[in-house]
């Protein structure tokens, strides 16, 4: 079996997907990641049946359940006058008809069972990228440091902001879409009489910007909560600032009873701009390549991020199953004419943010299985 140099630069859910995806599949993976410590921060990570199937086969399922909640239902409701449009069934439902059921879990906790999954010495912490030299014979990775090295590949899971992708095609800036998000997280018993909290409800509002999402995470002890709002400008330093959940709370204050409890059980909420890129129409260059935020940053209308990274880090491991440095070229178009059109569809969908509104047909999202989509169409 033929066994690559590979560098990822990210350690987030899509780069540590993908280091335990391609060391399993006999190659040779690094990955650098900036922070120097994987502490308890963020709150939510939504994992589809399309996601916990494809890590399932990662080797971290169990671990997982072991800390998440699984959600009944997907629920969509009017903002103001409550009435259900939709209804989904999820946990076991989704289980027998998806092969996986939902999770919803702590972006900590999987992390840290996804780190617990790779190689011995394959994490780098404190390791910064600086630019990536792409060429056709290896990628060279020059990191905040001054150190230098080079890989037969190299694989940017660094987000929205990434380094590799700038390195790749140059310098760009992603759209503020004109909405900012709150997210906060308040525990069952500060409501313990709100209808659904095992469930994950939609509230929509009189317009596309205006929302709030509930659903449960550790295991249902605790409920998160997401909303937007309208906002012409964000020019504010920082990716993710306190919110006033006094502000939040009067903005709803049209909204149904149970939506305003929802947010009356909140003691804090942080505040961040949603940001997009359009659908690049190509990911790799030489012997580089991008997957997750870094080559299709959604807005969260979804929950298909993490999902997408996912999906990314198992169909660019089999595109790269057997590749020698002589085959790189070929794998990597067979990863992205198979990512591509997924991811950009859903970019799309998750922007125009109808999903699920009405009618309750999540197939084409959720039946998707990384591990046995056809590649370019062989397999």
């Amino acid at each position: 079996m033929s066994s690559l140099e590979i560098a990822i630069c990210g350690g987030g859910v899509g780069g540590l997907c993908a280091a335990i995806a391609l060391a399993q599949g006999g190659h040779s993976v690094s990955v650098f990641e900036k922070a120097r410590a994987f502490n308890r921060v963020g709150a939510d990570i939504n994992l589809t049946p399309n996601a916990v199937f494809a890590v399932d086969r990662l080797g971290v399922g169990d671990v997982l359940r072991a800390t998440a909640a699984r959600p009944t239902f997907r629920i969509s409701r009017d903002g103001e006058s409550g009435e259900e449009t939709s209804r989904l069934p999820m946990s076991r439902a989704a289980e027998e008809k998806y092969g996986a059921p939902q999770l919803t879990i702590h972006r900590a906790d999987l992390l840290e069972a996804l780190k617990n999954r790779l190689p011995e010495g394959a994490l780098h912490l404190g390791q910064a990228a600086k630019d990536v030299r792409a060429g056709e014979d290896s990628a060279t990775v020059e990191f905040e440091d001054g150190r230098a090295q080079s890989f037969d590949l190299v694989v940017g899971a660094d987000g929205i902001h990434s380094v590799v992708r700038t390195a790749l095609w140059g310098q760009d800036h992603p759209t503020y879409t004109g909405m900012v998000s709150y997210r906060g997280v308040f525990p069952r018993e500060a409501a313990p009489d709100l209808p659904d909290l095992d469930a994950f409800t939609k509230w929509w509002g009189e317009c596309p910007e205006k929302q709030i999402v509930v659903f449960p995470l550790t295991g249902g002890r605790e409920i998160f909560v997401f909303a937007t709002l309208p906002q012409t400008e964000w020019s504010e330093e920082g990716w993710t600032l306190p919110g006033t959940v006094g502000d939040l709370r009067a903005a709803y204050a049209n909204f149904h009873d149970d939506a305003r409890n929802i947010l009356a059980a909140l003691p804090e909420v942080t505040r961040s701009a949603l940001h997009v890129r359009d659908p690049m129409p190509q990911w790799a260059r030489g012997r580089a390549t991008l997957l997750g935020d870094a080559a299709h940053p959604m807005v969260p209308f979804m929950a298909q991020g993490a999902c997408m990274a996912i999906e990314d880090a198992v169909v660019l491991a089999r595109a790269l199953e057997g590749a020698g440095p002589d085959d790189m070229s070929a794998a990597l178009a067979r990863y992205e004419a198979e990512r591509k059109p997924r991811t950009r569809r859903i970019q799309e969908s998750s922007l125009a943010n109808e999903w699920l509104k009405k009618g309750s047909n999540a197939d084409w999202v959720y039946g998707y299985n990384a591990w046995t989509t056809p590649l370019n169409g062989h397999e």
